[in-house]
């Protein structure tokens, strides 16, 4: 099995770099850090980086994750070219562009682009925000899959993710104590759905929504409290139909706790009443 250990970045194409970094400081509030090669790198936590963005296809997203050894990375790439996946081995260029000392690239059974890095860096200063968002951690992502059955068995079989909860065939899954790391949304096309930021209390996601209506910023969802890990959410629009996210309460969870079964309705996603759209949690080709 795979043990992955920390959450690491994405990696998003975007149509135009110079507005998605105008929106990602100005808006969201993340940091800053290094623009280079065409590549714009951001941060909210004392993580290197969060996101890295540039200029690209909307679509071409990559997820990055962290393996604890070199030996861990060899025995990753054996099990993923046993099971048939083409595996790509980074030069050192490649790794130094991605910020960490090793990684390997692989796509998921639903065309998923996945990092699997070693000794990703850490940033030798703290963050500091571009607005006070009030970010915390960069905590999750949406991942879309064109089977969630079947990628639910992936990452648990292969990778050591757990479930924490299910909405429809959507699974809510982990590979530490936090609620969830991955949320799986049946999708027609891979890619990452939405990027979370955990924010340290409710008065932040607050504050954040009536910013954020200020200034004519699209909410997707929100606010509101979801059923399943606690969290009080707000979801809104940015550059190339890109979901984000901010958090704070998410619930924790240990080998004791048995994952539930959710139906699609709106209490399900918001325990406050808010009312979602919920069609991208349809079954699509999940009993296949």
């Amino acid at each position: 099995m795979i043990n992955v250990t920390g959450f690491r970045y994405c990696r998003l194409g975007t149509a135009d770099l110079e507005e998605t970094v105008k929106f990602a400081t100005e808006i969201i509030g993340l940091e800053l850090v290094g623009q280079e090669n065409g590549f714009a790198y951001l941060r909210g936590d004392d993580r290197d980086h969060n996101i890295v963005y540039f200029q690209g296809d909307p679509n071409d997203h990559t997820v990055g994750l962290a393996l604890d050894t070199f030996e861990e990375l060899d025995a990753a790439e054996s099990t993923l070219k046993e099971l048939g996946l083409t595996v790509h081995r980074g030069s050192e260029e490649e790794a130094a562009a991605r910020r960490c000392m090793g990684y390997i690239n692989f796509k998921d059974n639903s065309g998923n682009s996945i990092d699997l890095t070693v000794r990703p860096f850490a940033a030798g200063r703290r963050y500091f925000p571009s607005r006070d968002a009030g970010i915390t951690e960069f905590s999750h992502i949406g991942l879309r899959v064109t089977n969630p059955r079947e990628a639910e068995k992936f990452w648990s079989q292969v990778f050591n993710f757990k479930t924490s909860d299910w909405i429809g065939w959507s699974a809510l899954m982990t590979f530490d104590e936090v609620h969830h790391r991955y949320a799986l949304f049946p999708s027609d096309r891979p890619g990452i759905q939405h990027i979370n930021f955990q924010v340290a209390e409710t008065d932040d996601v607050m504050k954040s929504n009536y910013f954020m209506q200020d200034r004519q910023v699209r909410i997707q969802a929100g606010p509101g409290r979801h059923a399943l890990s606690g969290a009080r959410f707000l979801y809104y629009y940015g550059p190339d139909e890109m979901i984000y996210e901010y958090s704070c309460g998410v619930r924790m969870v240990d080998d004791s706790w048995r994952p539930r079964q959710f139906p699609i309705e709106d209490a399900s996603f918001c325990a406050w009443g808010s009312r979602p759209d919920l069609t991208i949690l349809g079954s699509g080709d999940a009993a296949d």
